[in-house]
């Protein structure tokens, strides 16, 4: 596995592997199975309700927990300092380790502010070991930079062969922050495995279209998250480092982009009342999610003296 280099030197490897939308009674298996593929990129989400068995496959692992680089992501309604700094703990507890590789807040929606002035006190802590954001545009990330003391290392967007996000990747990489990108493979939409361009691309090289994909981010400079769980796709999706792509094919992959979001515009307040929805029909997963960490409050207090009482 390769690795790129973060913003503050931390080592995040060029590829992961991510568990939302896999069923809880699956999701052990899947982590082991794709740590037994090669991944060392394990991305969760509080959002997610599956870091339990995450955290379960992380300990059963022969993989040492140095060698597996963590991501999970603070949901919206646990936003705002004290609510995240406390759920990135229970977070800690879940998965079953006592540091965090990277952690993300979600969406560019409410007490974002106050959430990321938590993680830079945690990362301070050594409990995080990067610290950034997922679905920011250029401006939120500007305004983020601006304001706050650390520059997120990482901000994780949609990006796809339909959806390639050319400026928002080109405001990232002048900032310094690392890329990554979710829904590489648009959950299959528009036939995108059975794209004319990259399957041709993909026969030059014995490669699939999936592969293809893959292999242009990692060009591109982008960290690709995707998710299976079958182990012959997952071994799939990890062989993508044999081959390189001509100027060609990238121009090829270029004409591809129609510049719209295969899922939602996160832009427009349409989005923000979707999300509202989706928050409040969560809650009460997020709520028994969050009461289940109450004895981590009262383990770490004499480590996080700033927090108040646990607000569920």
């Amino acid at each position: 596995m390769d690795y790129r280099t973060l913003n503050n030197g931390v080592k995040m490897p060029v590829a992961g592997f991510g568990v939302f939308q896999i069923p809880l009674e699956e999701t052990k298996q899947a982590v082991l199975d794709a740590l037994g593929a090669g991944y060392r990129l394990i991305d969760t989400a509080q959002s997610y309700m599956n870091e339990t068995q995450v955290g379960e496959a992380l300990s059963a692992t022969p993989v040492a927990r140095a060698e597996i680089f963590v991501t999970t992501k603070v949901w919206v309604s646990n936003y705002g300092y004290e609510l995240t700094r406390q759920t990135v703990l229970g977070s800690m507890k879940r998965l079953q380790t006592d540091y965090l590789d990277l952690v993300l807040l979600h969406q560019a929606l409410g007490d974002y502010y106050g959430s990321w002035r938590a993680l830079e006190e945690l990362q301070a802590d050594g409990k995080i070991r990067a610290i950034g954001v997922s679905n920011f545009n250029p401006k939120q990330l500007a305004d983020l930079i601006a304001f706050n003391r650390v520059t997120p290392q990482v901000n994780q967007i949609e990006i796809n062969p339909f959806h390639q996000q050319e400026k928002e990747i080109a405001y990232a990489k002048k900032m310094g922050v690392q890329v990554e990108a979710w829904a590489p493979f648009a959950e299959g939409k528009n036939g995108i495995f059975s794209n004319e361009i990259l399957v041709e691309i993909g026969k030059q090289y014995g490669k699939t279209a999936g592969q293809v994909i893959l292999r242009w981010l990692i060009e591109c400079g982008i960290i690709p998250v995707s998710k299976s769980t079958k182990i012959a796709r997952m071994r799939e999706n990890s062989d993508i480092f044999d081959f390189a792509l001509t100027a060609d094919d990238m121009k090829k992959i270029a004409t591809l982009n129609d510049e719209k979001s295969q899922f939602f515009d996160m832009d427009t307040p349409e989005m923000v009342e979707m999300f509202q929805g989706f928050i409040a029909s969560r809650q009460p997963e997020i709520d028994k999610m969050n009461a289940e960490t109450e004895d981590v409050r009262e383990a770490r207090s004499e480590a996080c003296p700033a927090s108040k009482p646990f607000r569920a």
